[in-house]
């Protein structure tokens, strides 16, 4: 799977792989139990990717049907990292690498809020992947909503809700005009959504 956004990223470290990184072991076993399909602005997305990388650390991305996994258009990302994590900290790390990434590419953007009574917090962000002429090859846009995991067993930790769309090409300048008047909506969407519950199988 191509990919330059690396979801939750809790530790320090580079926040996208070089686009032609393709995923060479897939899973689709449900380490989060999560009822499936995931319903999302009128879309059902299935998982179609899931791993466990770390013993704290698990991932699931979502696409619709009849996208494509290695050049998909929108992508559901649902990370968890159990034990005694600091909210706070992941959220401000996350918006760290933001900037770093703004100051080697202007073209990246992005702004955070946090919602003081439920203790959320929300990342809107751009992303580029761009040629050796500055050509942008790739453009992403995310919405990542991280929230306290309190799951059955009586697990606790941090989980990400995120959203992810991408254009390609020649569509990209359309795609970021079209983002001018929608991704506000978009956030909305994303700070209002029922996160499904979740419950950790290893």
């Amino acid at each position: 799977m191509k990919r330059f956004s690396n979801g939750l990223l809790f530790l320090a470290g580079i926040l996208f792989i070089a686009p032609a990184f393709c995923q060479t072991q897939k899973s689709m076993k449900d380490y989060l139990s999560i009822p499936g399909p995931i319903v999302f602005n009128n879309k059902s997305y299935n998982l179609s990717w899931s791993s466990h990388p770390a013993q704290n650390f698990y991932k699931h991305e979502y696409i619709v049907k009849g996208d494509n996994v290695d050049k998909f258009q929108s992508m559901i990302l649902i990370d968890v990292i159990t034990g005694n994590t600091n909210l706070k900290e992941i959220v401000a790390g996350k918006v760290e690498e933001l900037k770093k990434l703004k100051a080697q590419n202007p073209v990246v953007n992005y702004q955070s809020f946090d919602n003081p009574k439920t203790g959320e917090y929300i990342i809107d962000f751009l992303l580029t992947a761009n040629a050796a002429d500055g050509t942008i090859n790739i453009a992403e846009h995310n919405i990542y909503r991280y929230k306290k995991l309190a799951d059955k067993s009586g697990k606790t930790g941090v989980v990400l809700f995120g959203i992810s769309t991408r254009s390609y090409g020649s569509e990209i300048t359309t795609f970021l005009n079209e983002l001018k008047t929608s991704k506000n909506n978009l956030v909305n969407q994303v700070a209002q959504f029922n996160i499904p519950s979740i419950n950790i199988t290893n």
